[in-house]
């Protein structure tokens, strides 16, 4: 069964609205002159993640994302400490690897 043109557009409408929404917005809470957080506190952040996340669970004065920030390069950092913080990628291919060797060896 083919949706009509009308349902296919008002699907594709609904998505961008749905996508559109998620994107991030300026960064009011940052005032010029105050101490900003760039990459290397980013990185911190990033690393220190999963801790600070069940910290802030029952403290309402701690927060996983500094707000006052510089824009895209605490971004990057926090990105960055958060694939460090859980592994990132090489290690589970090196595991995954490792596990086909041993099995290769015990046959």
């Amino acid at each position: 069964m083919l949706m009509s043109r009308a349902t296919r557009l008002a699907l594709l409408v609904a998505a961008v609205l749905v996508l559109a929404s998620c994107a991030a917005g300026p960064n009011d809470v940052v005032q010029a002159g105050a101490d900003q957080a760039g990459f290397w506190l980013g990185l911190w952040h990033g690393i220190i993640a999963p801790i600070t996340f069940l910290i802030s669970l029952f403290t309402d004065g701690v927060n996983v994302y500094e707000v006052h920030n510089n824009g895209n390069w605490y971004d990057f950092g926090f990105v960055l400490g958060l694939s460090m913080a859980f592994g990132g990628s090489a290690k589970s291919g090196s595991a995954a690897a490792r596990r086909g060797k041993s099995r290769a060896d015990a046959s």
